[in-house]
């Protein structure tokens, strides 16, 4: 695992990830869209071409719209009391009359009425572009039904399908909904032809209604027919238990005589002649008693108070009128025995009258007692007559109260037949009133017309989705191709994931720049001064010296920048430029970094190390016979070996090969490749070595004592992050001595989307005051 070098002063990465300002969140946005920029562009663009071709290939259709209100509360010609009173609609009965409105019976009614079965666009309409991928897919992954067969063992006939397919047309464009929270549907049908549409929509409509009414008479009718059934029940029912209750009466003697039984009756008219006759006898009674009291007395006063009182109750005419007499002549004698003396003839005649009255008056009173005994006994008996009486009916009301619970049941049953009938039998009139005139209670408030513009495909609408979802799954794909993008595309990639410097970004160059432009003279594509000298072209090795002002060669003054600051630290002249792969630019570094030493005055020599695949020697000595081989093997001089650049000075040690070697790395380890760059090293001031890739093969690994630094190249865009990670892991003593890396053929015209700030560097005005040239 690679050691992690921390720069002095630097915040702690774990701990500054925790906190995110709001401008690195935009930075990382726009810095997003610009690197997913043609992604996103190319999948927005494509998805509106998509969308506009959905929009030529599309079917236009016309959408009729009629409005359809079920209302129970109007007013009907015959009111039917609820047994709850009026209650509201709730949200399912009208969810269930939209699901009438969209079942087949309703659709069945519309494609018979309109003969929609004889209509092409319903029996065979034409698929649009969805429909037909759909279709397509369908064949093409679902195997075949086979054909139905019926009892007789035929298929379908041709109307038959017809007829269902119109059905299923016709369901399939139909759209029913509730319009909010009221009693309000919305009936929507969509078709290719304008006046199509409007008329399906209202035949809908005047179907569900015909279809209401249908229902509703079949309901009332089968109601009626059943009442009537029941009524003819219930009324033999009725007459049987009022039949039982008269029967029951006879049978007890129970007579009702205006609401009451005529025992009860007798009852308390017997009460109230006992109670009539108990005051007579006690009235008689008193009456004996009081006279029966002064008779035996023995002497009656008419002037007394008793008398006169019995007199006056009694009411007796011939008492009042002798006991007047009496009182006469007793006021006469006392008047008289004034005048004339009481022993007058006349005052003792009247005392003698007076004397008469009282025995008459007390005669009176012994017949009168005699008479008040007799109606006494009389008014006696005549109680004990009526108690009697009343004892009697007692007995037989007592009697007739025991049957009438029984009287009561049976007049309750008889009541409740008598009310169910009556029920009934209003129930069976309002049927048969209905049956004759029903009323619907759904009603067409807006009726469809002729639609005048198309309702789908709406151009803006799928425009506008087509825009939002190409922008969608381009942002999603640039994120995808954001999240598999394992590769070397900034410096900070570098940084993070090799914890190593990225000393330089050396720029794509697609070609040499024209030497008109340069103001130098054009090389020819060969030139010999010596037997070993470097020939020239037009390939990229050469923009060093013929373009010193190229942002190529700028970038590679940065690599001997970094090997020049490095040498305050340690000796640093043999300088080994490797990569993970082949093919990623190293002995292009390796021989530009060796033209621009040379170039700038200093002794360079550039090796060719890579003992497998000397690309370099091919490239700047092709027609050498002899090279580092033969100088180690002691078989060659060194100014028969050495090419050199007659423009810059450097000089090159090339590798010749004659046959494939096995045993490259055991020759690199010899100690007398040691000795070869021990004395190299006194030689020159640089030794530039072009080794073999890491990842490959092992040589790199065992040249590290000969090599000062390390400079890693890995290719913009192509070299893939965790290939350079194992590649360096697994070559420590290169990583220990690595003096950086360098970001290779980063094609600056897209390297500023993924790191903005570097993205104008070259392109700057600033730089172009320095004599920077294109």
């Amino acid at each position: 695992m690679l050691q992690i070098s921390k720069l002095p002063g630097a915040p702690d990465q774990r701990l500054a990830s925790e906190f995110v300002s709001p401008a690195e969140i935009y930075t990382a946005i726009v810095g997003f869209f610009h690197r997913q920029f043609p992604v996103i562009l190319v999948v927005l663009l494509v998805s509106l071409a998509l969308g506009g071709l959905y929009l030529i290939t599309a079917t236009p259709r016309f959408t009729g719209h009629a409005i359809l209100l079920i209302d129970t509360h109007k007013t009907q010609v015959f009111q039917v009391q609820a047994p709850l009173g009026d209650l509201p609609i709730d949200s399912a009965t009208v969810d269930t009359q939209i699901e009438i409105l969209k079942s087949e019976n309703i659709a069945t009614t519309v494609v018979k009425d309109l003969h929609l079965n004889e209509d092409p666009e319903f029996i065979s309409p034409k698929p649009g572009l969805i429909d037909r991928l759909v279709g397509f897919f369908t064949f093409a992954f679902i195997p075949t039904l086979p054909t139905f067969q019926q009892g007789t063992g035929s298929g379908p006939t041709p109307e038959f399908r017809q007829m269902r397919s119109a059905i299923g047309t016709l369901e399939g464009n139909l759209t029913v909904k509730r319009a909010g929270v009221t009693y309000a549907v919305d009936i929507e049908f969509k078709s290719v032809r304008p006046d199509r549409a409007a008329q399906v929509a209202n035949a809908v409509a005047d179907a569900y209604v015909v279809d209401t009414l249908e229902a509703k008479y079949a309901t009332t009718r089968r109601a009626a027919s059943w009442l009537q059934e029941r009524l003819t029940e219930l009324r033999q029912e009725s007459a049987s238990a009022e039949r039982a209750v008269i029967d029951y009466k006879t049978k007890n003697n129970i007579v009702d005589t205006g609401g009451r039984l005529i025992n009860e009756q007798q009852l308390a008219e017997l009460n109230s002649a006992l109670v009539q006759a108990r005051a007579m006898t006690a009235e008689s009674k008193a009456r004996l008693d009081r006279v029966q009291q002064i008779i035996a007395a023995g002497d009656v006063d008419p002037a007394s108070s008793a008398t006169a009182t019995v007199a006056d109750t009694l009411k007796n005419d011939v008492i009042n009128k002798i006991r007047t007499q009496y009182l006469e002549h007793d006021a006469k004698a006392s008047l008289l025995a004034a005048r004339i003396g009481p022993n007058h003839l006349a005052v003792v005649n009247l005392r003698n009258q007076m004397r008469e009255l009282r025995r008459t008056i007390f005669e009176e009173l012994e017949r009168t007692a005699e008479t008040f005994k007799s109606d006494y006994e009389i008014a006696k008996a005549r109680e004990e007559s009526v108690e009697k009486s009343l004892k009697q009916t007692v007995t037989e009301s007592q009697t007739t109260n025991e049957a009438q619970v029984t009287l009561h049941n049976l007049q309750a049953s008889a009541e409740t037949y008598r009310a169910l009938y009556d029920n009934f039998l209003q129930r069976y009139m309002e049927s048969v009133q209905q049956q004759s005139f029903p009323v619907s209670e759904a009603r067409l408030i807006t009726q469809a017309t002729l639609p005048l513009y198309k309702s789908s495909p709406k151009s803006i609408l799928i425009m506008g989705l087509a825009a939002v979802g190409g922008l969608m799954l381009g942002v999603a794909l640039g994120f995808l191709r954001d999240l598999s993008d394992r590769v070397f595309r900034t410096t900070g990639q570098i940084e993070e994931g090799l914890k190593a410097d990225c000393i330089s970004v050396i720029p794509l160059v697609k070609g040499l720049p024209k030497a008109e432009k340069r103001g130098l003279p054009e090389p020819s594509s060969t030139q010999f001064v010596g037997e070993r000298e470097i020939s020239t072209d037009q390939s990229l090795l050469w923009t060093v010296a013929h373009s010193p002002l190229s942002r190529f060669a700028e970038s590679i003054r940065a690599i001997k920048i970094a090997i020049d600051s490095n040498k305050v630290v340690k000796t640093n002249k043999v300088i080994g430029i490797t990569s993970s792969l082949p093919n990623e630019g190293k002995s292009t570094i390796a021989g530009a970094l060796a033209e621009l030493i040379g170039h700038s005055g200093g002794r360079v020599l550039l090796v060719d190390c890579d003992l497998r695949n000397p690309s370099l020697s091919r490239k700047l000595a092709p027609n050498a016979q002899v090279g580092l081989l033969e100088m180690i093997n002691n078989t060659a001089a060194v100014e028969d070996v050495l090419w050199f650049d007659q423009v810059t000075g450097f000089e090159f040690l090339p590798t010749v090969l004659r046959s494939r070697l096995p045993h490259s790395s055991e020759i690199l380890a010899s100690q007398a490749t040691r000795a070869l760059f021990e004395g190299l090293r006194e030689i020159y001031d640089y030794v530039i070595v072009d080794l073999s890739p890491l990842a490959p093969v092992v040589d790199v690994r065992v040249v590290t004592p000969l090599v000062d630094s390390f400079v890693f190249v890995a290719e913009w865009g192509r070299t893939k992050i965790d290939v350079a990670e194992h590649a360096l892991a697994t070559a420590r003593s290169v990583y220990d001595n690595l003096l950086g890396v360098v970001l290779n053929k980063a094609d600056m015209s897209v390297f500023g989307r993924y790191q903005s700030h570097r993205g104008n560097y070259y392109y700057n005005r600033y730089y172009a005051q320095y004599g920077y040239v294109e």
